[in-house]
């Protein structure tokens, strides 16, 4: 092997010719570089392929995992979202009745079934459904209630309020709504205000169904109860005097209670208003009267809306809807006799107390005291609300078998209270 010399500038450099020491040296260099380049070709070909695999194994594992929470938080948020529905409807009366009874008629299924507002969930109340309104009582009549709503849609109502009022009569109030026509009674001879005041109107304009009378003579020679007693005769007999001359010191006469209220008098409610004698005399007095009643053995409604005036067919065990200190009198008479518990009276007069505007009238009219314990008991009740006693009059009569009875007659006037 020979040299080979490179002349650079002026000097010349010569290599040696490698020796076979040199050229094995080089060949294991060569040999260490493939080996070094087979290594990392190895490492850029068979290692990811490992790596990658484990990684979507794990990835695989991670996305199920959190699939599983997920899945666990929206079952969590459904199973709240039934728990606050059942809430709200335990809270709103929905599951009073159990509309899965098989003696449910269909129509009462249909009444009560609640349904989605027609704008959502209302910001205010926060509900979100419509519920429709009946008595809570009803779930304990429901063989009634249900007859009450077994009825042709859209053809003509059984005539049945009898039924309707006995089930008020249980508690059963407000009645669901029908989806049917009301029996139509011709209205014929209806006389104009203020002459329909003290006109008699023919017969057949009232229903007669499920009374013992059939006519107004019937109902006059009876007594139907202590507020009335012939009160069906406007023509000739006491109503064309009541509240006008007195029989007894327990008579006020009308324009004597008006003028305690200093004119201030316009609206007034009238409780068990028997045929409407007390709202024609306050009406020919420019003084609006409503007549809360019901058809207990006569055609009270009727007969007091033949005479042009507004009767409320409702019992005293239903909270007026009437809204807060609204009247400027309220006349009650045996209509407070709700009997039971003392606390069914407080109810009562609470609820009265609540529509009497402040200074207004309450007029309490020839109440009977069955006892001077009621009597007592009365007069502390009356003392709690701190009204002013503008006339009170503690008197006697005789009844029908000679026996003395009490009754007391007072007008209070509610204070403002702060």
């Amino acid at each position: 092997m020979g040299s080979v010399s490179l002349k650079i500038g002026d000097g010349t450099a010569r290599f040696k010719r490698a020796s076979l020491c040199s050229s094995a040296v080089n060949f294991l260099m060569l040999l260490s570089v493939v080996t070094t380049n087979l290594f990392a070709l190895y490492a850029f070909t068979s290692s990811p392929k490992d790596h990658t695999s484990t990684y979507l194994l794990h990835t695989h594992k991670n996305i199920s995992l959190i699939s599983e929470q997920v899945s666990l938080i929206h079952r969590e948020i459904e199973s709240s979202k039934k728990k606050l529905a059942q809430m709200e409807k335990q809270l709103l009366g929905y599951e009073s009745i159990d509309l899965s009874k098989s003696n449910i008629a269909n129509e009462l299924r249909s009444f009560l079934q609640q349904h989605p507002l027609p704008l959502g969930k209302d910001s205010r109340s926060g509900i979100t459904e419509m519920v429709a309104s009946v008595g809570h009582s009803c779930e304990k009549s429901m063989d009634l209630l249900s007859q009450y709503m077994n009825y042709k849609v859209n053809g003509p109502c059984p005539d049945d309020w009898s039924l309707g009022q006995k089930l008020i009569l249980r508690g059963c109030e407000p009645l669901p709504r029908r989806r049917c026509f009301a029996k139509t009674i011709p209205k014929v001879g209806l006389q104009p205000f203020p002459n329909s005041l003290w006109k008699n109107v023919s017969e057949k304009t009232y229903s007669w169904s499920g009374l013992a009378c059939k006519n107004l003579a019937c109902l006059n020679s009876k007594k139907l109860n202590r507020d009335c007693a012939a009160c069906f005769d406007i023509i000739n007999g006491y109503e064309t005097q009541r509240y006008v001359k007195a029989r007894s010191k327990n008579d006020f006469p009308i324009d004597d209670v008006l003028a305690m209220g200093s004119g201030a008098i316009r609206i007034g409610f009238d409780i068990g208003g028997g045929s409407g004698t007390f709202a024609a005399r306050m009406a020919e007095r420019n003084v609006t009267v409503v007549t809360a009643t019901l058809n207990v053995d006569a055609p009270f409604n009727e007969f007091i809306a033949a005479r042009g005036l507004f009767p409320l067919y409702l019992s005293l065990d239903h909270r007026f809807p009437i809204y807060d200190n609204v009247f400027d009198l309220v006349h009650a008479a045996n209509g407070l006799d709700v009997g039971g518990r003392p606390e069914k009276l407080e109810f009562l007069m609470f609820d009265i107390d609540r529509v009497l505007r402040a200074g207004g009238l309450l007029w309490l009219d020839n109440f009977y005291c069955s006892s001077d314990d009621k009597k007592r008991a009365l007069t502390r009740l009356i003392e709690r609300f701190g009204y002013k006693k503008l006339k009170w009059v503690v008197g006697e009569r005789i009844n029908g078998s000679g026996n003395s009875e009490v009754y007391l007659s007072a007008v209070l006037q509610k204070p403002v209270r702060t």
